[in-house]
């Protein structure tokens, strides 16, 4: 019995030793000043210097992130509206085929999204940049909030909408002050999955970015062509600390969430 509890802890720390290795080691190198990572010199923040810097750079970072935060907004308001239509579909074989429908572009590949997306901008001559990518970021985030917001609503028993109905509530009241509160915590994690997902995607965005704009994503991976530099070290520790930044800020806000709350008059 006591080798049955051992296995598991053995096996989620070689887990977590496997994925978190290669990163500390990028990370740890991007303190270092010499030129590679076969040899740990002195420490130094030069690189990380040369990051803020760089104004093309600190350009594509903000680029970034407004699409980041525009795409998840956006894509979290339209796929709780689109969770509450699945909900309410009273015919079950449509609700069926429309959430099947969600799904497979959940786990469709990204690069047939990407092409896909690439092709229907050509055909309608939308010009690949700031939009196109907001546009693909939107899409591609729509389906994980659903999915994210549709289990809570799922778990809401309809006698509290009954109930609010019983008692003279409007649709507009159920909505806000019953629906809405409840499924919270769903909403906020929508919205924190479609902001991360849009931070670190790259093969969607690969596809559908132009000349003159780019994504952290994307500049990465062109900076990791022309050779390896500690540059991209430091870029990619602040970018792991803003990820943990996000996962934090996540779980505070979900935390309060569901914690008990007075009832309010």
């Amino acid at each position: 019995m006591k080798k049955l509890g051992i296995l598991p802890k053995v096996y989620l720390t070689a887990v977590f030793v496997i994925l978190y290795a290669p990163i500390f080691y990028l990370i740890y190198y991007s303190f270092n000043s010499g030129d590679g990572m076969s040899n740990f010199e002195s420490f130094t923040l030069d690189h990380y210097q040369a990051v803020f810097q760089d104004t093309r750079l600190l350009i594509i970072v903000l680029n970034t992130v407004i699409i980041a935060l525009l795409s998840a907004l956006l894509s979290t308001t339209i796929g709780v509206m689109g969770a509450l239509t699945i909900y309410f579909m009273k015919n079950k074989s449509a609700r069926q085929a429309v959430l099947s429908l969600n799904n497979i572009l959940i786990v469709s590949p990204d690069v047939i999204i990407g092409a896909s997306f690439l092709i229907l901008f050509t055909l309608i001559g939308v010009k690949l940049g700031f939009a196109s990518v907001l546009i693909s970021h939107i899409a591609f985030s729509i389906p994980i909030v659903v999915i994210m917001v549709l289990p809570k609503l799922l778990e809401m028993s309809t006698t509290l909408i009954d109930a609010a109905r019983d008692l003279g509530a409007s649709r507009k009241d159920i909505l806000t002050r019953v629906i809405l509160p409840y499924i919270k915590p769903g909403i906020f994690a929508g919205f924190f999955l479609a902001l991360t997902y849009s931070l670190d995607d790259f093969a969607v965005t690969f596809f559908v970015t132009g000349n003159g704009f780019s994504t952290l994503s994307v500049e990465i991976y062109s900076m990791a062509r022309t050779g390896i530099t500690l540059t991209i070290n430091a870029l990619s520790g602040l970018i792991f600390l803003l990820t943990i930044i996000l996962v934090l800020g996540y779980y505070i806000i979900g935390n309060k969430a569901k914690s008990p709350q007075g009832v309010k008059k």
